[in-house]
């Protein structure tokens, strides 16, 4: 918190009617013969006036006069100028819904810019953190360093299996209900544009799609499945154009299904760019579902779980959780829902 300016010991005195010594001895962190009452009273005025001068003993204010707050923290390779749609939805639902229980979301940075001592800064001794929050899947050193400092902890769109609480979209059904909604339009031949590989996201999708198509009694094409290390707009034009050439085949697909719906974006491009009518000649769905799917020239036909109520589901676990060492840790699967946007029509052969 920054001083504002003309915010003194005087002004807080002055304020609520008490002596600058009674606020000097206060704000020191001085409880001894000071009545609890007007002791709360200062710190928390202190502490709305943004008043912090050098001394002052944050961790000796009454816990319930700070501002509360819960970290989140992006995987690696994400920042939070870059993040994307799909975290920027998830941010979306957990700063919602920490607010209507008075505590704010706080960006401490990404996996691969925190190190061992940046993360130490965050928990000095009265710290206001009360959990974190992981956007994506983070590497197992990572999460151990962040547990000797912090056990309420919260993986969104990712497990991590007995050392924190996490939240998933319903994989299975997404895909189940994207494949049976083309399939339904006359779809047998399909292919996969893969993101993110080697990421847990990445490989329940996709083995999600490849039972989907079997559930359809049809057999998937490893030809036509392109495995790529990004997930973004770029990683799909990418993915398409490695397909392009094949598209003459009698066997090539009518229907993609991709990673997300950034790499889905990519993959219409790719395609307008080689006069390849979405979906007249080849349809497009995508694996993952935000707003972003709605607002897409086409729209994106689109399923998976709310980013948003991810956010939110984030939240409220990460502020029941005790971070005892006998605490259950919770793994939260939200259900998918399907979006029919203007990317996928009826097979065209």
């Amino acid at each position: 918190m920054r001083p504002r300016k003309k915010v003194s010991q005087q002004k807080i005195a002055k304020d609520l009617g008490v002596s600058q010594a009674l606020v000097s001895l206060t704000l020191n962190g001085r409880k001894d013969g000071i009545n609890p009452e007007t002791y709360k009273k200062i710190w928390e005025h202190a502490i709305s006036l943004g008043y912090q001068p050098k001394g002052m003993k944050f961790e000796q204010s009454p816990r319930e006069a700070r501002v509360r707050q819960v970290g989140f923290i992006l995987r690696a390779g994400l920042n939070i100028h870059t993040q994307g749609s799909y975290f920027s939805h998830v941010l979306h639902g957990l700063h919602s819904a920490l607010a209507e229980r008075g505590f704010a979301a706080v960006f401490l940075g990404s996996e691969d810019t925190l190190t061992k001592e940046r993360l130490a800064q965050f928990f000095h001794t009265g710290h206001a953190l009360q959990g974190i929050v992981l956007f994506g899947e983070v590497a197992a050193p990572f999460l151990n360093q962040l547990r000797q400092l912090e056990r309420r902890l919260v993986a969104v769109s990712a497990r991590h299996t007995g050392m924190c609480h996490s939240v998933v979209g319903n994989e299975p059904q997404a895909l189940e209900s994207l494949v049976r909604h083309l399939h339904a339009a006359g779809h047998t031949r399909f292919g996969w544009l893969g993101g993110n590989v080697g990421l847990g996201r990445h490989e329940a999708r996709y083995q999600a799609f490849l039972t989907a198509v079997k559930n359809c009694g049809l057999k998937p094409d490893p030809r036509y499945a392109v495995f790529l290390k990004e997930g973004d707009r770029a990683a799909g034009v990418e993915a398409m154009l490695q397909m392009v050439p094949f598209a003459r085949r009698k066997d090539f697909p009518t229907a993609f299904i991709t990673y997300n719906i950034s790499t889905a974006s990519g993959a219409i491009k790719a395609l307008e760019r080689e006069r390849i009518a979405v979906p007249g000649d080849v349809s497009i769905a995508a694996a993952d579902y935000s707003p972003t799917a709605e607002t897409e020239t086409p729209r994106i036909t689109a399923a998976g779980c709310s980013a948003e109520k991810l956010g939110r589901a984030a939240a409220k676990l990460v502020l029941d959780s005790t971070g005892a060492d006998d605490e259950s840790f919770h793994d939260l699967i939200l259900p998918s829902q399907l979006f029919a946007g203007d990317s996928t029509g009826p097979a065209a052969r």
